[in-house]
């Protein structure tokens, strides 16, 4: 086994007994069980496998992944928000962590902020792996099928997130030259050989494909999930749903929504002041529930996205704000309006801040994510109205009139004025960036559609360095592969990188 390899496990196995809890580490020692053997264990006593799932969810919010010590590597939140900060539509000041995202100056080899997204990613990767190397793909076993279909779920995940950072995917789905794309490892009984080098993007996409469409195969029979943080059938079909969006495969999108869809509902207006940090919202899918022992306090998610938490955001190191000419796009009559400040104190959350946060104030200053004063809010990863606009946009393609009907689901309960009989992507494209604003969605976003950003239009609220033109497709919109990565594997030089 090669050596840049053995690294990649060390520090998946590492992340396991650091996040594992003490129960699971009493269990037994079936970690070190491999092959037919580990296989037999498992059909025997599925519950063997609980502590090794839940140590992937634990390390998707695992603060300092890379050893930096830094406050912007908190787990795959940090790398939406990173995302995000890369985007047209959040705007900050003063600059403090993320500002070189925000400046589209993060993308080099030696930086944190790659490091961060390819050594998460490769972990979960790595993690997912040993998983469905212990269990048979031809378990009939419920309790088998949900573990095994949660890790081809998140491998798939991590694989739809690195081909997107680490390449531009828009040329290749659109009949472009097959760029080089990401290595793609497998777990042990699988019988496929790893791909160290640079597999091309469409064999990625084809991998992804393959792994999310086995998810929902495994979970469709599979006992029902415990809670909200673990995968499940419908939350497998959201994730194939939002890859069949990125490959343009509209059809199989709307197949993919509505299946993810079922049982749910959009939230209602009343419900959207809630400050999107509570896992019991009936509209979240998919998310991480926090509690004191799995807080990151001031290296989280809400400390630099709310402006209510006394966090980096709301004591103002670096106050986040929505961009303002997307904020002029939303509906006076539109409920969501009261997610943003217009002028100072238009809405008074004085009863909903922590003590010390004040930049709520500001005008154009975000009111969606809210506190608990505790910073143990949870966090969404999925909820039922992204898969309405997926189902939209899809449709938009080639019917504006069922991708109106389709909108017109959350629409109804936010605009009440919102009448449209016909929409279109831009349209659609539109409700997602506000319906989904800082959720992690909207450079993804501008990548598939083939996007760029403005930030420089006259009257813009964002600060003199990081008013940019960035157009679609530049070099900035993709992350060079770490050094850590070009040095320790040969099949990936230094000159195979995205320079």
């Amino acid at each position: 086994m090669k050596t840049y390899k053995i690294i990649t496990i060390l520090v998946g196995v590492s992340l396991f007994l650091s996040s594992c809890s003490k129960d699971f580490l009493n269990v037994t020692p079936t970690d070190m069980l491999t092959g037919d053997k580990a296989t037999e264990v498992m059909e025997q006593d599925p519950s063997k496998l609980t502590g090794f799932v839940d140590a992937i969810y634990s390390t998707m919010v695992a603060y300092d992944i890379t050893g930096s010590d830094a406050h912007d590597d908190f787990g795959l939140m940090s790398v939406l928000f990173a995302e995000d900060m890369m985007g047209q539509d959040i705007a900050a000041t003063p600059l403090s962590w993320f500002r070189y995202d925000y400046e589209h100056d993060d993308r080099d080899k030696t930086y944190r902020r790659t490091r961060i997204n390819w050594q998460l990613m490769y972990s979960v990767v790595s993690a997912a792996n040993t998983v469905i190397g212990m269990t048979s793909a031809e378990s009939e076993s419920p309790d088998i099928l949900r573990y095994r279909g949660q890790c081809f779920a998140l491998r798939g995940m991590a694989y739809y997130y690195l081909i997107q950072l680490y390449q531009h995917v828009y040329p290749v789905v659109n009949g472009g030259a097959d760029l080089p794309g990401i290595p793609l490892y497998y777990a042990s009984n699988e019988d496929k050989e790893n791909v160290t080098a640079r597999a091309p993007v469409s064999v990625v996409l084809n991998q992804i494909e393959l792994d999310l469409t086995t998810a929902v195969a495994c979970l469709e029979h599979a006992t029902p999930r415990t809670s909200k943080n673990a995968i499940d059938y419908r939350v497998a079909n959201g994730l194939l749903a939002r890859y069949y969006l990125l490959v343009q495969k509209w059809q199989e999108a709307i197949t993919a929504a509505d299946l993810a869809l079922a049982g749910y509902d959009v939230m209602p207006a009343s419900s959207i002041g809630d400050g999107f940090m509570n896992i019991n919202n009936a509209e979240w899918m998919w998310g991480f529930d926090h509690n004191a022992e799995t807080t990151t306090l001031y290296a989280s998610y809400f400390s630099h996205i709310s402006n209510l938490a006394a966090g980096y955001a709301g004591i103002n190191y670096s106050a986040k704000f929505i961009d303002k000419k997307l904020y002029e796009q939303i509906s006076a009559t539109d409920a969501r309006r009261t997610w943003f400040q217009t002028d100072p104190a238009t809405f008074d959350m004085s009863s909903a801040c922590d003590e010390g946060a004040a930049t709520w104030q500001l005008p154009y200053a975000t009111l969606k994510f809210g506190s608990d004063q505790a910073f143990t809010m949870d966090y969404c990863y999925m909820r039922a109205s992204e898969m309405v606009l997926i189902k939209a946009e899809a449709q938009a393609h080639n019917d504006g009139a069922s991708a109106a009907a389709t909108l017109s689901t959350l629409m109804s309960k936010r605009d009440p004025n919102w009448n449209l009989t016909s929409v279109t992507v831009d349209d659609v494209h539109l409700q997602r960036r506000i319906e989904l604003w800082g959720e992690g969605f909207s450079t993804f976003d501008l990548k598939r559609l083939n996007l760029g950003i403005d930030r420089t239009y006259t009257g813009n609220n964002h600060p003199p360095s990081a008013q940019l033109v960035i157009p679609a497709q530049d070099k900035r919109w993709i992350f060079q592969i770490p050094i850590s990565e070009t040095n320790e594997n040969p099949d990936i030089p230094d000159g195979a990188n995205n320079q």
